[in-house]
């Protein structure tokens, strides 16, 4: 497959994420994503939008009679006999019919999503950046727009203990590095976009390890890893 092509991308990363894509398909996607920064930030991209569309559905309360199947299922309460016309009913194989009503409503969702949600999602974010380790782990996700500055550290981090990491716009004119703060062990954080982020012409996005607090010199002390910024 041609991973260069954006339609396919996004269709992969969709699916993905609604779950439609599984088993061999499935895992290679899982080892695309430790081994392409692209499909790995398009696969955060889609989660952002679905997972964003999720919360704002409000929550039914299921009916009693899904509660009563459930027990029933697991054996907690006696199903009641079925009529032999029942019977015969349950042995048609609609699973099949099941199956494709699924993927016809993901391919739906998919396109609907894509040509309606995207542009209102992504228009206040400009540009997003993931920070990989040397085995291509993501180890923080990063969304700039106008007004903020958003980072969020993913479970594959592992702090060390007594260091911050600190994160830098190296300039592409071959200034000094310019801090942007030091970066979240674990969850998110938010901050206002600094002035730099839109006035400095940016080569990549560097990490550092640093004294806790950050670095006491005001330059990156050990630069770890680095990041390009991906326009959206």
């Amino acid at each position: 497959m041609n991973y260069q092509k954006e339609s396919l991308r996004n269709a992969l990363a969709a699916e993905y994420v609604l779950g439609t894509l599984r088993g061999g398909a499935r895992r290679r996607y899982q080892q695309l994503i430790m081994s392409n920064q692209t499909i790995a930030e398009t696969t955060w991209l889609w989660e952002q939008y679905l997972n964003g569309l999720g919360e704002q559905i409000p929550p039914v309360a299921p009916d009693d009679a899904v509660w009563q199947r459930i027990q029933e299922r697991l054996g907690f309460v006696q199903a009641p006999s079925a009529t032999p016309a029942e019977k015969v009913a349950s042995r048609k194989p609609v699973h099949w019919k099941n199956s494709a009503l699924l993927a016809l409503a993901a391919s739906i969702l998919i396109a609907v999503l894509w040509t309606n949600l995207r542009p209102d999602v992504t228009a206040p974010i400009t540009h997003i950046a993931v920070v990989n380790d040397l085995q291509t782990n993501p180890l923080w996700l990063i969304e700039i727009s106008d007004q903020q500055l958003r980072v969020m550290a993913t479970d594959q981090l592992s702090a060390q203990p007594g260091k911050d990491y600190e994160l830098w716009i190296v300039p592409a004119n071959g200034n000094a590095p310019i801090s942007l703060g030091v970066l979240p062990k674990r969850g998110e954080l938010k901050a206002a976009a600094p002035d730099s982020l839109r006035s400095v012409p940016i080569n990549v996005l560097a990490v550092s390890l640093e004294p806790l607090g950050g670095s006491p010199t005001g330059q990156p002390s050990e630069v770890l890893y680095t990041s390009h910024l991906i326009n959206v």
